[in-house]
């Protein structure tokens, strides 16, 4: 075998390793699974988040940035740290199915962990339970076939007010099944989950829960799902503010 034999066997088609280096430090990937919840936040609050102090967090951030997990967003003096885009969420969100869920330790962790199960965004589109079941319902009714809407679900959710010929024109997969990490089974992601997320949270029909990621659904959004799928008349909406 000649003396050059291991390059025959490196992988060409993608460098994998620097990336993995970066997620697998414990402090980078607690800032990385702080992000997913879809929002930028400040470096304090990252630092906050992940248990580390301030110049910790920003030597971490600065090595994210490098390495092109995280984008910065300058407001004034301020900066805000998000994820470089839905394909790092979607790199984070596998990870999370494959990995070990960790040990409840208090009374506030096993009330986050409930929380995060019920209902919280994957990045940009709805997870847990309640994305779970929104997309059963949509098979359930037969507005959802091969990872496609079907006609009546263009129009179902053309009613609720989602663009879908803008979320099918969109640069990344139009409405495929993301199979949840809590649940094990699917809920509705890519562009198509996105835009039903963004309407969600226009209608009020969800809101932002004190924890990082968790979402609450409202009175108003159990009312207007079940009118949603039972047909009735949905009333008109302008965003939230």
């Amino acid at each position: 075998m000649p003396a050059d034999y291991t390059a025959d066997f490196t992988a060409r088609d993608a460098d994998i390793a620097p990336v993995a280096a970066l997620i697998a430090d414990p402090t980078r990937a607690a800032i990385l699974t702080a992000l997913l919840g879809g929002r930028a936040l400040a470096a304090g609050e990252l630092a906050r988040l992940s248990g580390v102090s301030a110049a910790t967090a920003s030597a971490h951030l600065a090595r994210l940035l490098d390495g092109r997990l995280v984008d910065v967003v300058r407001q004034g003096r301020h900066r805000y740290y998000r994820l470089a885009g839905h394909e790092v969420a979607e790199v984070l969100e596998v990870l999370a199915r494959v990995s070990a869920r960790p040990a409840v330790r208090s009374l506030r962790q096993s009330r986050q962990a409930r929380l995060l199960e019920e209902a919280r965004t994957c990045y940009d589109h709805l997870a847990g339970k309640a994305g779970v079941g929104f997309l059963d319902r949509l098979k359930d009714g037969g507005y959802y076939q091969g990872q496609e809407p079907t006609a009546a679900g263009e129009r179902l959710l053309t009613k609720l007010g989602v663009d879908v010929e803008g979320a099918r024109s969109a640069r990344r997969r139009f409405a495929p099944e993301c199979l949840d990490w809590t649940e094990r089974r699917a809920h509705l992601g890519g562009a198509l989950g996105a835009a039903v997320t963004d309407v969600l949270f226009e209608r009020g029909w969800y809101r932002r829960g004190d924890i990082p990621r968790a979402v609450i659904l409202t009175d108003e959004g159990r009312e207007g799902l079940s009118a949603l799928f039972s047909g009735k008349e949905l009333t008109s909406h302008s965003p939230v503010t």
